[in-house]
Parts: C-alpha cells; sequence; structure tokens
C-alpha cells in the first residue's frame, strides 16, 4: 500500500513494509574480523556526520565522531530543491571526510543519505556530484531502508528491546515494530522539524499538520500501547532538556527513560522558554535548538497518539544499524555489554583474564540472583582492575565515573549506578566522603547493599590476583548460619596477611555474617 501526498512542487510518500530485515547486499560486505574499525558517512536533512567505529565490534567505542550542521532540507517543501548553501556546506564537509578517510585508511566506507536527498529532485544530481569530487558513493536510502537501520541501531545497544522504534529526522519519520531481535513492519511519513518551519508563525496550521500524519501512524494497532524507542537529534535534544527540567542527576541519554506525562510536561516547559534560555540551561547548540520546538510537538502528538507504556532514548541509530546490519549472525548474539567489559580489561587490566576467575571465586556469595544481576557481576569482575593507573586517591571515584559514562549498550540507568557503586568499593572501603549522593538515590536502600557485598567481595578477591590466573582458595556463603567462610589452600596460606584478613572481615560485615577461615 502507498499513499501519495502532494506538497508543493515536490512528490512526498508515505511508506510502509512488513520487514524482518534489510538487503544484506545493500552494503559491502565485511569480515568479522574487520569489524573493529568501519567508518559511516550519514548525510541526513540535517546534518552531514562522519562516524568511525572502533573497540569491540559488539559495542563499539567512537574513534572519530565529527558532525555538521547543514540544513539540505530547509525549504525543500517549496520548491522541491536542495537548500543551495546547505549543499555548499555539505560538499566541503565531506571533502574533508574523505580525504580523513584516505588518512585513517579506513575500508570499506559507507556512506548513506537519507530523506532530503531521496525527496529533492536535485537529490541524484547532488550524489553525482560528490562522487565526482569525493569519490565516495552515496547509497540513497528509502524510507523503509531508513527505518530498518535505524531499528537494527536500536538492537546493537539494546538487544532486547521489545516495541516501537521512532527515528526523527530533518525531513521525515520512521516508525518500525521491534522485538525478539526482528524488525517487523515499517513505516516511513514526510513529517520532520525542517519541512513544517513556513509553518511556524501559523501554530493551528502546524498543529493541524502534525497531527494529520500522526494520526496516521496511529491506523496501525501494533504500534500501539508498547515501549517507544526514540532515535535522533531532536529526541536527544528533547530528553537532555527533560533531564533539566527534572533536575536529573546522570546526564546519560542512552537508555534514559521519560512517561507519557514528563514528555507532555517538558513540552510545556520547552515551549514556555526562549531558544537562548534553553541553550543556557542545557548547553545545546543553537542549530540544534531552533528545530526543538516543532519536534517537541511532534513527539506531545506522537505520544498522545500511541500512549506507550515507557518512552526510552536510544544514542544508537541509522549509523549503528549500519554497522550492526554487517555483523555475523553469531557476533549479533552476544552480549555488548560483556563484550566491551571483556576488552576493556585486555586492554587495561594489570592481569587481563583474572576477571573470569575473580568472577568464579565470588560466585557462591551471589547463589539465586536474576541473570540480569549476573551479567552485571561479571562485568563488574571483567571491569574490576581497568583504572589501576588512576591516581590512588582517585581511583574509585574514576571507576564510579566510567562505570556510569561509558559508552556502554545493554545497559539501564539504574545498572550503570549499580556497576559504579561496586566498582567504587573494589577500591574504597566506604563511600561516605563520595560526591555522588544525588546520583545513588536513583538505587535503593537494598540495590547499594547488593552492590556494595559485590564490590567489597571483588575487593577481597583481587588480593589473590597476583597468584596467577586460579585463585588457590574457595569461598563460601550459609545464609542460614550467616556463615562466610574462606578455604585456603596450602600454597595461599602465607599470603593470608592483615590485609587480607582486613577485607575479608568488611565483606563478611557487608553481608552481616561471621568470618571463618580454614
Amino acid at each position: 500500500m502507498e499513499v501519495l501526498l502532494l506538497v508543493g512542487k515536490i512528490s512526498l510518500k508515505k511508506l510502509e513494509l512488513n520487514s524482518t530485515s534489510t538487503n544484506s547486499d545493500m552494503f559491502p560486505s565485511i569480515r568479522q574480523e574487520s569489524l573493529t574499525r568501519v567508518g559511516v558517512i550519514d548525510i541526513g536533512s540535517n546534518s552531514v556526520r562522519m562516524v568511525v567505529f572502533d573497540g569491540a565490534a559488539r559495542s563499539p567505542a567512537y574513534f572519530f565522531n565529527e558532525n555538521i550542521f547543514c540544513g539540505l532540507g530547509e525549504g525543500l517543501e517549496k520548491g522541491g530543491l536542495l537548500n543551495l548553501k546547505a549543499k555548499e556546506r555539505a560538499f566541503r564537509a565531506l571533502s574533508r571526510f574523505a580525504s580523513l578517510i584516505k588518512s585513517m585508511k579506513i575500508s570499506p566506507i559507507t556512506c548513506v543519505a537519507t530523506a532530503a536527498v531521496r525527496q529533492a529532485t536535485d537529490g541524484q544530481k547532488f550524489c553525482e556530484d560528490v562522487f565526482l569530487s569525493t569519490g565516495l558513493t552515496v547509497k540513497v536510502l528509502s524510507g523503509i531502508e531508513e527505518a530498518n537501520l535505524s531499528a537494527q541501531g536500536v538492537f546493537l545497544g539494546w538487544p532486547e528491546a521489545d516495541g516501537v522504534m521512532c527515528d526523527i529526522g530533518g525531513s521525515s519519520l520512521e516508525v518500525a515494530e521491534i522485538g525478539n531481535g526482528v524488525v517487523g513492519k515499517c513505516v516511513s511519513i514526510p513529517l520532520g522539524p525542517l519541512n513544517l518551519t513556513s509553518l511556524m508563525l501559523d501554530k493551528k496550521a502546524l498543529k493541524k499538520k502534525i497531527n494529520q500524519e500522526i494520526n496516521y501512524i496511529g491506523n496501525y494497532s501494533q504500534f500501539s500501547e508498547k515501549d517507544l524507542f526514540l532515535v535522533g537529534g531532536s529526541w536527544r535534544a528533547i530528553a537532555r532538556l527533560d533531564m533539566e527540567r527534572r533536575r536529573y542527576p546522570l546526564k546519560v541519554l542512552h537508555e534514559y527513560r521519560m512517561t507519557q506525562e514528563s514528555v507532555s510536561e517538558t513540552v510545556k516547559w520547552i515551549l514556555s522558554k526562549d531558544i537562548k534560555k534553553l541553550g543556557t540551561v542545557s548547553g545545546l547548540s543553537k542549530s540544534r535548538l531552533r528545530l526543538v520546538p516543532i519536534a517537541a510537538r511532534i513527539l506531545r502528538s506522537l505520544t498522545r497518539e500511541l500512549k506507550p507504556r515507557s518512552i526510552f532514548l536510544s544514542s544508537y541509530g541509522i549509523r549503528e544499524g549500519l554497522l550492526y546490519e554487517q555483523m555475523p549472525y553469531k557476533l549479533k548474539r552476544l552480549d555488548p555489554l560483556l563484550e566491551a567489559c571483556r576488552l576493556d580489561e585486555e586492554q587495561n587490566a594489570r592481569f587481563p583474564g583474572f576477571g573470569s576467575e575473580l568472577y568464579r571465586f565470588i560466585k557462591p556469595i551471589f547463589k539465586d540472583v536474576s541473570n540480569e544481576r549476573i551479567r552485571l557481576i561479571k562485568s563488574a569482575c571483567l571491569l574490576h582492575d581497568v583504572n589501576w593507573r588512576a591516581h590512588p586517591d582517585y581511583r574509585a571515584e574514576v571507576c564510579f565515573d566510567n562505570a556510569t559514562r561509558a559508552n556502554l549498550g545493554g545497559l539501564t540507568h539504574m545498572e550503570r549506578i549499580f556497576l559504579g557503586v561496586s566498582l567504587l568499593y573494589r577500591y574504597k572501603d566506604s563511600r561516605k566522603y563520595t560526591t555522588y549522593q544525588k546520583v545513588l538515590s536513583l538505587l535503593s536502600a537494598n540495590e547499594l547493599r547488593e552492590a556494595e557485598i559485590l564490590g567489597k567481595a571483588m575487593r577481597f578477591g583481587a588480593t589473590f590476583s597476583r597468584l596467577g590466573e586460579h585463585i588457590p582458595a574457595k569461598l563460601e556463603w550459609d545464609p542460614k548460619q550467616n556463615l562466610v567462610k574462606l578455604t585456603l589452600k596450602t600454597k595461599s596460606k602465607p599470603l593470608y596477611g592483615e590485609i587480607v584478613d582486613k577485607r575479608f572481615s568488611s565483606l563478611a560485615k557487608a553481608l552481616g555474617a561471621v568470618a571463618e577461615v580454614i
């Protein structure tokens, strides 16, 4: 089914498709071993960005990330042509990116264009000119391909995501059903802040246009009353402003949670402020903020129509989806959090590989915990010594900061803080003098206690790290008898000194148990 909407001289289309995957042949094939460094250029309606991913392929770090606000889609709805000044800025940006690609020796490079280029009558000519001037081959994505790739990006950092993905660009809005690692129905509509700027002075017409387009999405029952995963710069800006309004203490956008009520309040707050004031409180650029009032109205209409259970922000989108699309199935199935932690340990720990042995040693203390908690315990063990080079006076704080602010996927905000607290206790016996009380308030007293136990268990277990990979000791925990027991093998008994005893006693105290050494 295809519905055609005519605006001015340009033909804009609403697209939909039942889909399980994108065409895997649309991008260059990449061997698994080459996925450690992949370059992507995204020519969007509002900005042109180049990203080079580096690190663990399953949870990549950003080796290079540069964004230029060009506004290719500015005025597109009037004449059907790409903005002339924006094209000049885009060519300059792409020329720079092409030069950087050569110097970084990145191959292959994937270059894609989205709504503005595919809608513009001179879009194809623009791509040809890009190739002639830079050597970059631009793949113009359809709305369905864009929706599908954005959804794949959500899966990169959020393997268990289940609900609806919504990606806002400058000139289009993409929606996709997601769940069980599969992308379902996709819909693309020509609704974005850039193609609505002409209506800014006519609030009634603006509201009518937004509601008309959003109602089209609402016609599909599979998009309603599910978790909503937001992708795109305008959504990120709104989430940042929501944090500021709520005075939320953890400034990490990925997996930030909002409700329909908080979105409604934040939209009211945004529309009551001028752009300069919003920039002062949020630190967002003027180029980003100028489109926020329109995007806020779109989000309000979207949440009213779909009535989502919860609203989550995904920092991963189309660019990460391009990477995920190229991964072998086995690589996709790996846990992004654990893979990133394994790489960190391999590159930065004093004794790479000891993290798994540490987990084996302390595991008896955590017999009846959930699978979600087990993966956090494993992650903490892998990260327990990666910051050993930090100044001893600040090592605990550095551990906390890295855990809560790192570019990690598959990790909720509560889990970030839990991981941070456990690593804080790994290097510090108390958190009395930390500066993180506001952040810590997001965890319950019981969660803080569990994190403390984990941290002190790692602090104790780390005293055996210099004995090689295998710890010559056995740890047992009997909660019924309130007894934690350490059985030492002969060769390790001489190492049980004052410091070791002190740490064991601290662990026992955290458990509310009696310590016994055999």
